[in-house]
């Protein structure tokens, strides 16, 4: 997955502003390439957990079909980028990619790809 700078930034802003609660929003994707990123609502409000609201949900389904590859973010607002166990469980799209923002590690965004709880980290890769 590519991202610049700038859309990196966004997101461990918008990590850092919805803190202590998780964020979460979607990207697409071209090519494995992110057009742009989308902040939504996290409708659980929570430190320990997300679910985009709906009409965010809504759009990130739509996106396959207009022929993007679809990635979900969300932040772990104290921990690492590293799924958790709750992220594995709820983990429902094998086709789309989970990135996690965490401000308080390095690298601060990292992705990965969960089908039937099998875990495999994506290679980010930041253009200036």
């Amino acid at each position: 997955m590519r991202l610049t700078r700038a859309q990196r930034d966004d997101l461990l802003a918008h990590a850092r502003e919805e803190a202590p609660n998780e964020c979460c929003g979607y990207l697409p994707l071209r090519d494995g390439i992110v057009d742009r990123v989308h902040r939504a609502e996290n409708i659980r409000r929570s430190p320990y957990g997300y679910e985009l609201d709906h009409k965010s949900l809504f759009a990130a389904n739509e996106l396959e079909d207009e022929g993007y590859q679809v990635a979900v973010y969300h932040s772990h607002p104290r921990s690492p980028a590293e799924p958790s166990q709750t992220d594995i469980n709820l983990a429902r799209y094998p086709n789309w990619l989970y990135v996690i923002v965490s401000p308080v590690d390095d690298p601060g965004v990292r992705a990965w790809r969960i089908d039937d709880g099998e875990v495999t980290e994506v290679e980010v890769q930041v253009d200036s």
